[in-house]
C-alpha cells in the first residue's frame, strides 16, 4: 500500500468529549484490543485523569494513529533516577495495578507499523529530556520492533505466555471444547462435573442489573485476597484504586455489554465467579474467585472455564483470551498464542549501562550459587 508521508503532533490530551469522539473514530478504522479502545481508555482518562500529552499521527490531515504518553520519574535503588515516559500507564505501582495487556498505540488498520515507527521517531527526536519509553504489557514482537526501529537498549522488566481458545475453529471443528484438551485434564473435569452434580444442578448465573454486577464483583475479593494475598503487587482488591477503577468500568460498561460478571452455581452455592472483559466478540478473561474445595477432584476453576468457554461459543463469540500468565491451569486450557512483555526501550545513558552491568552481575551470582547448592 502506497502512502503519504504521516505527520506526528503532541499536545496536552484534550477534554474528554473532544478526545472520545476522535479516538471512537479512529476506533471504527482499526482493529484495537479492548485495552485500546475507548471502553477502557476513556475510564482510565476519567478515573486517573492523567497529566499527560496526546500524540496524534496525520496522513493527509487524517488521523491515522493515537497514542498518550506520560511522563513519570522513577527512583531505584535509592541512588538512580531515571526520567520515564509511559504509553497509557501512569508510573504508580498502585494506579497502574489495572495492568493494560496488549498496549501500543491505536493505528487504522494497515497503518500499525507506520503509525508506531513515527511516534516513535517524533518522541526520540522532539522530546530529549528522558532517559526510559516503558511499554506494558506489549507483544513481544511489537516490543522488539520499536527496539529495532528506534536503536534503543530494550530491558525487559517483565515476560510471560498468554494463552487462549479460539471459538471460531471449535465451531468449525463440530467438536465439544472438552475434547480439544488433554487426556488427563477433560478427566479431571469431566470427573469434577459429576461429583458436583451430586449436589445439585450446575450452572452459570449472570446479573440482572448492573447493582447486582456490582455485588458479585465484591463478593469475588475475599476468595482473590485469600489466593493472592493482600499485599503490595498481590492481590488488586487490597488496592482501593485498583477497586474503584474497575467498579466505574462496571458501573459505565456492563449495559453495553462491555464487561461480564459470572458466578458458576452448584444448587445454590456459588463455587466460583469470573469478571472478564468484552470487546469485538472478544472475551478477556480478567479475574476470578474459586470456592476453596477440602476435596482434591472438585475443580471449581476448570469447571467454571469450560462452562464459560461453551457458553460464549454459544452466544456467537470468536476468541476466549486468558492473557497473560504462567499459571499452569491457562497452559491446560488453552493455546499459547503470543508472549507479553513489559519493555524499557533505554537511551545511552551511563547511570543506565551501570545499572545494566549491576544486574547482569546479580544475576550471574545467583546463577552460581543456584548452581552450588544443587551441587
Amino acid at each position: 500500500m502506497s502512502r503519504n508521508a504521516l505527520t506526528v503532533s503532541g499536545e496536552p490530551v484534550p477534554e474528554a468529549l473532544t478526545l472520545a469522539a476522535e479516538w471512537q473514530d479512529l476506533e471504527s478504522r482499526s482493529r484495537p484490543t479492548v485495552f485500546l479502545s475507548w471502553q477502557w481508555i476513556g475510564e482510565w482518562l476519567a478515573v486517573y485523569r492523567p497529566n499527560a500529552m496526546l500524540l496524534r499521527v496525520k496522513e493527509q490531515g487524517r488521523v491515522v494513529g493515537l497514542g498518550i504518553v506520560v511522563e513519570t520519574t522513577e527512583r531505584r535503588h535509592g541512588v538512580l533516577h531515571s526520567r520515564c515516559l509511559r504509553l497509557h500507564q501512569m508510573g504508580d505501582r498502585f494506579l497502574d495495578q489495572i495492568w493494560i495487556e496488549y498496549n501500543g498505540f491505536l493505528a487504522e488498520y494497515g497503518y500499525q507499523d507506520a503509525v508506531s515507527e513515527a511516534c516513535l521517531a517524533y518522541i526520540c527526536r522532539e522530546w530529549r529530556d528522558w532517559d526510559e519509553f516503558i511499554l506494558g504489557a506489549i507483544e513481544q514482537q511489537e516490543a522488539d520492533h520499536y527496539a529495532t526501529v528506534t536503536g534503543l537498549h530494550p530491558h525487559i522488566r517483565w515476560e510471560a505466555p498468554c494463552y487462549g481458545v479460539d471459538l471460531n475453529a471449535l465451531r468449525r471443528s463440530g467438536i465439544g471444547y472438552l475434547d480439544l484438551l488433554s487426556r488427563n485434564t477433560r478427566h479431571q473435569i469431566r470427573r469434577a462435573r459429576r461429583l458436583y452434580e451430586e449436589r445439585g444442578e450446575v450452572r452459570l448465573v449472570r446479573p440482572d442489573s448492573v447493582d447486582q454486577a456490582l455485588a458479585m464483583f465484591d463478593e469475588i475479593g475475599p476468595w482473590h485476597l485469600r489466593r493472592w494475598g493482600s499485599g503490595p503487587d498481590e492481590s488488586g482488591f487490597a488496592n482501593p484504586d485498583f477497586v474503584r477503577f474497575h467498579r466505574t468500568l462496571i458501573s459505565n460498561q456492563w449495559a453495553n455489554g462491555g464487561v461480564d460478571v459470572i458466578a458458576v452455581k452448584v444448587g445454590e452455592q456459588v463455587i466460583a465467579s469470573f469478571y472478564n472483559l468484552l470487546h469485538e466478540k472478544t472475551v478477556y478473561f480478567y479475574l476470578g474467585g474459586m470456592h476453596v474445595e477440602t476435596d482434591n477432584r472438585l475443580k471449581p476453576g476448570l469447571v467454571g472455564h469450560a462452562l464459560c468457554i461453551e457458553d460464549y461459543r454459544h452466544h456467537g463469540f470468536q476468541y476466549y483470551d486468558f492473557m497473560g500468565g504462567e499459571e499452569r491451569y491457562k497452559s491446560n486450557l488453552g493455546q499459547l498464542h503470543c508472549r507479553l512483555v513489559q519493555v524499557a526501550l533505554q537511551r545511552d545513558r551511563f547511570k543506565l549501562r551501570l545499572e545494566d552491568v549491576a544486574r547482569r552481575a546479580r544475576h550471574r551470582i545467583r546463577h552460581e550459587f543456584g548452581a552450588g547448592q544443587q551441587s
